[in-house]
């Protein structure tokens, strides 16, 4: 058998990774500076990290959502204080897509309403309504194309509240940081407005935080840049720091039953033990604050370079955007600089490192970033 061939790779092969460095088959280290799509938020193989997930599976690794998991309640509890949502409720589940789903789902369970109201340039996952309500047809199926749902432009009031009007829309959801879309930013303006007419139509606000979420721009979470209080945030990616993990924060508005949502992996030992060792380490190392600090200093150094045209985004989580295609340069830093970094489109390079990211490799990556465009 061989594997379906979907994913267009580099010619690298990781066998270890430490902190933000990654070392390939041939001793060849890299400068991680992409995180896996994200996911690395306390860097690779942090040592406590590894302790809590080693020690976990010494003692139990699975048991279904049937019996008492006190681990759960302390992910919760420690999740709420970190993020200041500590009268929201948490469901687990597995993945941002899976995150999503369930609480498309619970909004259009709220409301009893299933349209639902996304934006230019969103991406939400690759599930059944998830991709739905991501604006990019290639990916959607004639499957998926039975969803209701209707994109708007980013940061446009007008529009939302035209669509609000009509009294069908169940959810709103916006990224606290579009991540496919170039690291756009929604205006705080624009996000404020958003809740107070959610609030006004009955239509739930579904924050999607799954890349721009745990710290990675500079507060736990993005739209806290914001005055708005969102009744569905959703989380991935930086949660598990490479365990795959999700959840839904759920606010006090929402009355749970019995069945109303399922999964049989989510918030299983595992996962809660790297989950709870996630925001240990954010805490203890004051990873928010570093990504504040990187990121402020990433940012105004990467804006007094010419050729690149805008750079977008908040803490770690930036795009910088070119007048060129940028296939080339991304593979020199790969190739040449040994550094790893993303993309978004055509001319737009995305950089996402661990929060544990430090000046010095900051600096490294600046310095090589204009050595490559001469």
């Amino acid at each position: 058998m061989e594997l379906f061939d979907v994913y267009p790779l580099f010619d690298v092969e990781p066998v270890a990774a430490h902190g933000c460095t990654i070392t390939d088959k041939n001793g060849i280290e890299y400068l991680d500076l992409y995180g896996g799509h994200a996911v690395i938020s306390v860097g690779h193989s942090h040592p406590y990290y590894v302790q809590m997930l080693s020690e976990q599976l010494k003692k139990m690794g699975f048991y279904s959502n049937s019996v008492q998991n006190p681990l759960q309640r302390e992910l919760a509890h420690k999740l709420g204080a970190l993020s200041g949502y500590e009268d929201y409720s948490l469901f687990l589940c597995n993945s941002g897509a899976e995150a999503n789903e369930n609480a498309l789902k619970l909004a259009s369970f709220h409301t009893e309403r299933a349209r639902i109201v996304s934006f230019e340039k969103s991406f939400h996952g690759r599930t059944s309504a998830a991709v739905a309500v991501t604006d990019n047809p290639s990916i959607v199926s004639p499957l998926n194309d039975t969803v209701e749902r209707t994109f708007l432009p980013l940061n446009d009031v007008e529009a939302l509240e035209s669509e609000l009007m009509e009294g069908d829309v169940a959810a709103v959801i916006v990224e606290g940081i579009q991540g496919i879309g170039g690291c756009r930013v929604p205006e705080p303006s624009f996000l404020e407005e958003a809740g107070k007419l959610c609030h006004r139509y009955g239509t739930v606000l579904i924050l999607d935080e799954i890349q721009s979420g745990y710290g990675r721009s500079g507060k736990f979470f993005a739209h806290q840049y914001a005055n708005v209080k969102p009744d569905l945030i959703t989380i991935a990616k930086g949660m598990g720091n490479g365990f795959p993990v999700g959840g839904v924060l759920i606010s006090p508005e929402f009355e749970a039953r019995k069945g109303m949502l399922g999964t049989t992996f989510g918030g299983n030992y595992l996962a809660c033990a790297a989950s709870i060792a996630v925001l240990d380490i954010m805490q203890n190392e004051q990873l928010i604050e570093n990504a504040e600090v990187v990121g402020n200093y990433l940012m105004a150094s990467l804006t007094g370079i010419d050729k690149i045209k805008e750079v977008r985004g908040r803490g770690l989580m930036l795009g910088l955007e070119f007048d060129e295609p940028i296939a080339e340069i991304r593979k020199k830093l790969l190739f040449e600089e040994k550094i790893f970094t993303g993309v978004t489109g055509t001319h737009t390079i995305r950089l996402l490192p661990p929060l544990t990211v430090t000046r010095e490799q900051a600096e490294r990556f600046l310095s090589s970033l204009k050595r490559v465009l001469g």
